[in-house]
């Protein structure tokens, strides 16, 4: 048998089909309570909350980053916790309180926070900011709830005494590309030496 004719008729049998696709989900419908307002929607079940706000109902604030929870520009207030929004599903925040950065303050009146930042220039690009400003925010009632964090181990620590390094570890999740962060801790610490005199 010529060679040519030898490789024709020695070649592997035909690949099987490729497997099936995973069976698809229908859109379920889910009520969001979101900054203050019921939305009713239709989605499928698994749509990403920061999918939800930003694609579906257009709140554009919450920033889509790395999409693996390392960065914190889609960080959102669920129930008063911090959360990364690109690492749960919005089928499991039903019946939930969110608050996303538009949730926050108004152009008129901006959130304490949201003004310190500004005051305090504490962002370049911007695109970190909705993230940091929302875990500033969260990072402030748990204060108050004297939550304690790495640095302050079984202490209780009051509002008021809260120092720079603890506002650094505790604001760790949020990354800031521009390298901000003294003017972010600066906005932060503004923030909680105003209530401490109040």
């Amino acid at each position: 048998m010529p060679q040519d004719e030898q490789i024709l008729t020695e070649r592997p049998a035909a690949s099987a089909a490729p497997p099936a696709s995973a069976p698809y989900a229908p859109p379920q419908p889910v009520s969001l309570r979101i900054n203050g307002a019921e939305h009713q929607l239709q989605i499928e079940p698994r749509v990403t909350l920061l999918d939800a706000l930003r694609e579906v109902l257009h709140l554009t604030g919450t920033k889509k980053g790395c999409d693996r929870g390392q960065c914190g520009a889609c960080t959102v207030i669920v129930d008063g916790q911090r959360v990364n929004s690109c690492l749960t599903l919005a089928i499991m925040h039903e019946g939930r309180e969110i608050t996303t950065v538009e949730g926050l303050g108004s152009q008129d009146q901006p959130h304490p926070v949201q003004q310190a930042f500004m005051d305090c220039d504490g962002f370049q690009c911007g695109y970190c900011t909705p993230g940091q400003v929302c875990s500033a925010v969260a990072l402030l009632d748990e204060v108050k709830q004297k939550q304690a964090s790495s640095l302050t181990g079984t202490d209780q620590l009051e509002p008021g005494d809260l120092t720079e390094d603890e506002i650094r570890e505790r604001m760790s999740g949020n990354i800031c590309r521009c390298g901000a962060y003294p003017n972010i801790v600066k906005a932060i610490h503004s923030v909680v030496l105003r209530d401490a005199r109040t």
